[in-house]
């Protein structure tokens, strides 16, 4: 069985410069969604029909399927005819699905390929009922229950429109058949477009018999055609996910504020707390806690680490590590065991080793931090000079002063400590204490002086 995915349409009604395929549903694109169902159905060969933004869709969607493009968008028969192209020599059934429908049930299309193949009809199409079927083509059954023909509901009557059967637009066709009667359709319609369902009328007109499989639930064969659609159907995924996850051993707090990307791993015994967000690429490890109010987006996060309220992108926190609150962890930082980041703490780039504590108000930047080394609040490496970027090193079992200021490039050596209030421009030997601040001058009875004297004015 081959596949072919029509995808190559703006989706104007998105109202978006984003290609309709690529719009992220729970951090991957929609049209991927598509092509993963048709995977795990059996289908070995896909092909997607691209054209607007064909090559930002190309490149999202990977190399795993093969891609035809429509170079100008006529309507999904154009488009269908665009990829048989690919298909040269090959007979049998072909099953042609649109690439917006991110509910698709495996099952499902292993059913419809397994009705078509056993009922020899010239197509058989997937379809469903819903009590109002807006602007989805309506399914107009013949006295013998087979399909007559499919209206688009623009060009529909009023009492076609009151059909409740819709069309799915996920077909499995007799392939020579698809084949002749594709290079017999007109843009005779509203549109002035190329509608692949006119293929069904065509073939019931010569006498062919065309079946129409009804899908019990609704949502599998849902597509998105606007913004409205896209949320609904995201909540449908989210709260997927969130099933999985909680039946898998893990605990969400709250479902409806917590928010969990398709491809995220967590490990068991962890807690989600409300208003966490876990996006494409987070790897969560056991009995972890995570939130309430944070956001990971490509972090790694080992056993038993804990972030609450912070922020942490493309980065990893060790086991036992303490994030936050209201941290804020930007890309290419590594932090060792037991590293706590507390609160107003931002690090970038840098590596943090096992048990350094960075209590609160610091920035760590382009930084290597020792083993248990100690970072006094309202610290700073000034790793900026305006041109380039330049590298701060502390050795372990340090000890930085409360409010100094690292100007990079600068070492600190094992086992040191900086005083308080310190702007550390020099390099720190191993065991040394630096002091870099202005000697302290104290004026005996300074103030009560200058107070008289205003009194007098």
């Amino acid at each position: 069985m081959v596949a072919i995915i029509l995808a190559a349409g703006k989706g104007t009604r998105m109202k978006s410069n984003l290609p309709k395929a690529l719009h992220p549903i729970c951090g991957k694109p929609l049209t991927r969604y598509v092509i993963d169902a048709c995977r795990e159905s059996g289908i070995e060969e896909c092909i997607v029909v691209i054209g607007h933004g064909a090559e930002e869709v190309q490149a999202a969607l990977g190399n795993d399927v093969k891609y035809a493009v429509q170079q100008e968008q006529r309507g999904t028969g154009d488009a269908c005819r665009a990829a048989l192209g690919l298909l040269d020599g090959c007979e049998g059934s072909v099953m042609v699905l649109a690439g917006d429908v991110p509910l698709l049930d495996p099952a499902a299309l292993r059913e419809l390929a397994e009705e078509q193949a056993a009922s020899g009809m010239a197509a058989t199409m997937l379809t469903t009922v819903l009590p109002d079927g807006g602007h989805y083509g309506r399914v107009i059954r013949a006295a013998d229950d087979t399909v007559e023909k499919i209206v688009e509901a623009k060009d529909a009557t009023p009492s076609e429109l009151a059909v409740g059967e819709i069309n799915a637009a996920i077909y499995c066709f007799n392939l020579p058949l698809l084949r002749k009667y594709i290079d017999e359709l007109t843009p005779a319609n509203a549109q002035g477009e190329y509608y692949l369902t006119d293929v069904i009328g065509l073939m019931v007109a010569d006498g062919h018999k065309v079946g129409a499989k009804i899908s019990a639930d609704p949502n599998i064969v849902l597509g998105v055609n606007n913004r409205v659609d896209l949320s609904y159907l995201t909540d449908v995924v989210r709260r997927k996910i969130l099933d999985r996850l909680m039946l898998s051993g893990i605990t969400v707090i709250d479902p409806s504020t917590t928010y969990v990307d398709e491809d995220v791993e967590v490990g068991m015994d962890t807690v989600l707390h409300p208003m966490t967000v876990l996006e494409k690429g987070c790897k969560i490890g056991k009995n972890c806690t995570i939130g309430p109010s944070s956001r990971l987006a490509g972090a790694v996060v080992e056993d038993g680490a804990a972030v609450l309220f912070s922020n942490v992108v493309e980065s990893t926190g060790g086991e036992g590590c303490k994030i936050g609150p209201f941290a804020h962890i930007r890309p290419g930082c590594t932090l060792g065991k037991n590293v706590k980041l507390g609160n107003f703490v931002e690090a970038k780039n840098s590596e943090i080793e096992e048990s350094v504590s960075v209590g609160h108000l610091s920035y760590i930047g382009d930084t290597r931090i020792g083993r248990r080394t100690n970072i006094g609040a309202g610290t700073i490496t000034c790793n900026y000079d305006g041109y380039k970027k330049h590298h701060t090193e502390i050795g372990q079992d340090a000890f930085v002063g409360s409010n100094n200021t690292l100007v990079a490039p600068v070492k600190v050596g094992d086992g040191s400590l900086t005083a308080a209030g310190s702007v550390i421009t020099r390099d720190v030997p191993a065991d040394s204490l630096a002091i870099a601040r202005s000697e302290e001058v104290i004026k005996i009875g300074w103030a009560r002086r200058r107070r008289e004297q205003k009194d007098t004015q």
